[in-house]
């Protein structure tokens, strides 16, 4: 197969890694566990867990579950966000052949529904101050076993105490359980040593459904194996080889583990390589991201575009009182880093940014910007081991394009997921058998559009979905984005078409300012006219406060677009 990004990979960056053992995130925690058991596994809020004890809590955890009658295949879904819990309980359910199924946390009852319906969840291991909201909505869903556990659980003992006495009650994190409900503490303190009779889990036994498509369209379970976290992991391992500090590395995630960035990538390559997790619960709280920073110094920084964003305005960091020296590779993901936001934040940091790209349904398949050669500005970079990139002509999704032209982005690799929960239909759209020269090969048709160049570097233009045809033009969303973050008063911006009766569809923008500027719709509109054509040029130029996002950061230009 035609790869031209090969010989632009990084020295010592192996072309395959196959044959991939037939190993799970199980046994490289039971490694650990075995040979370092004191090296710290999770790091969160100044108390430390080791590989060993997390080795412990979940075979307790999965001790608790087995003796509530979960079995192998069941669907566990935690309600969680990023804490010791998760993990213990993940591993757990791993642990006695069960499905993970991380939901997001800030899921409204009716968006909870659909899931635990559709994915037939009996089981959900909740937050105590989420606890209400599952409650409301068991009735009308298959869950028989709730259990709870208090966010306070694993802080070191100071910290709980003081979260106690001023925040647990404010804060909504002291309950009364219902009878019949679990809570998770008690349930590992009486299993505590305790070891179910462990089933045979192997690489391609299904291990995880995460949510995708929430943002686009009716959101899907997808189902992910065992072995594409070892594949993940093993082929981030190898492109950040030249970064790695070794099992001292700590990895910084205050990304939610529910999606499949952190939950993939940052969990798998962290467990493979035996490093540290630093848990951030909410990216939101910036002066808690800021402080995490601080205390643990990070080698390892995962983020995305809106984080980076808001790390460059937050106050201590402008006024250079944040040491980010620690920090030997940053990465970002989830959704299109601006140029200006990649300038800003390395001449800030004096770190590197690698921009990434992937898909839920990919499990962490992606195409990264090499750590030592060349970023090309607005390139997501090149495939990773293992990994194949094409790009197909939009409209059939069955002729390959040349490079330079734009298409829709396919992407080939050993861990793509197995499909869609009970969506055989959806599946078959998106993950299809394409024939050449070297035989059949499944491929994941994105819904992204974008090309390849002449040295196998990845370009996203944008989703298919976002395109926005005005007067027969066709305009990409993150050409106005690009050029209005480029301008000195711009914090953040969205762009998206609104319906126009003469032109079919117009550009209007959303924009926050940086704190202590101000500029005009006019300005702004005239800043435009000097970078894009006149069709480009927003139509109509809207200020917020903020701009909605996902969990991980992504911004919504559905929501922008509703009134």
């Amino acid at each position: 197969m035609h790869a031209p990004w090969f010989a632009h990979y990084d020295e010592g960056v192996p072309r395959t890694l196959a044959p991939y053992p037939d190993r799970t995130l199980i046994d490289y925690l039971a490694d650990w566990s075995r040979d370092h058991p004191n090296q710290p596994a999770l790091l969160f809020k100044g108390a430390a867990i080791g590989y060993g004890a997390l080795d412990r809590l979940s075979d307790a955890c999965a001790a608790a579950f087995a003796s509530l009658g979960v079995k192998r295949g069941d669907r566990v879904a935690l309600l969680l966000p990023n804490c010791p819990q998760f993990q213990i309980a993940q591993f757990g359910a791993w642990k006695i052949g069960a499905i993970v199924a991380p939901l997001n946390p800030i899921y409204t009852e009716h968006e909870l529904e659909g899931p635990l319906r559709e994915h037939g969840i009996e089981t959900m291991v909740t937050l105590t101050r989420f606890y209400p909201r599952v409650k409301q909505v068991q009735p009308r869903t298959p869950i028989r076993r709730v259990i709870a556990t208090n966010i306070k659980e694993y802080f070191p003992p100071l910290l709980r105490l003081l979260f106690t006495i001023a925040r647990e009650k404010r804060d909504g994190d002291r309950v009364t359980l219902a009878a019949g409900d679990h809570d998770l503490a008690h349930l590992l303190l009486v299993n505590k040593g305790r070891r179910p009779p462990r089933p045979d889990v192997a690489a391609d036994d299904p291990a995880v459904l995460l949510m995708s498509g929430g943002t686009t369209g009716t959101p899907k379970g997808v189902l992910g194996r065992h072995g594409a976290y070892v594949m993940a992991g093993l082929q981030i391992k190898a492109w950040n080889a030249s970064a790695a500090g070794g099992p001292s590395d700590i990895c910084f995630l205050p990304l939610p583990l529910f999606h499949v960035y952190g939950n993939v990538g940052v969990q798998a390559l962290s467990i493979i390589s035996g490093n540290a997790i630093a848990l951030v619960p909410n990216p939101r709280d910036l002066d808690d991201v800021v402080a995490t920073i601080r205390r643990v110094r990070p080698t390892f920084f995962n983020g995305v575009p809106t984080l980076y964003i808001a790390l460059l305005n937050h106050r201590d960091v402008q006024k250079g009182r944040v040491d980010f020296k620690s920090i030997r590779l940053c990465f970002s993901g989830a959704s299109a880093l601006m140029a200006d936001t990649k300038m800003r934040f390395e001449s800030m940091t004096g770190g590197r940014i690698v921009e990434g790209y992937g898909l839920t349904e990919s499990m962490m398949a992606l195409s990264v910007n090499p750590l030592r050669g060349p970023n090309k500005i607005g390139s997501v970079g090149m495939p990773l081991p293992d990994v194949h990139v094409r790009v197909f002509d939009g409209e059939e999704g069955t002729r390959v394009m040349p490079a330079n032209e734009v298409g829709e982005i396919a992407l080939s690799a050993p861990q793509l997921m197995t499909g869609y929960w009970n969506r055989p239909n959806e599946t078959a759209l998106v993950l299809r058998d394409h024939v050449d020269e070297h035989g059949t090969r499944r491929w994941l048709h994105t819904g992204d559009l974008g090309y390849l160049d002449d040295d196998g570097y990845v370009f996203i233009v944008d989703r298919k979905k976002d395109l926005i045809k005005t007067s027969g033009y066709q305009v990409w969303p993150r050409e106005i984005e690009e050029a209005l973050a480029s301008h000195p008063a711009v914090a953040e911006v969205g762009a998206a078409g609104m319906p126009d009766a003469t032109k079919g569809e117009v550009v209007k923008a959303w924009v926050v300012l940086r704190a202590g500027q101000s500029t005009t719709e006019a300005d702004l509109r005239a800043y435009c006219r000097e970078k894009l054509a006149p069709y480009k040029v927003p139509a109509a130029i809207e200020f917020r406060a903020e701009l909605p996002k996902t969990m991980v950061g992504k911004v919504l230009r559905r929501a922008l677009r509703e009134p």
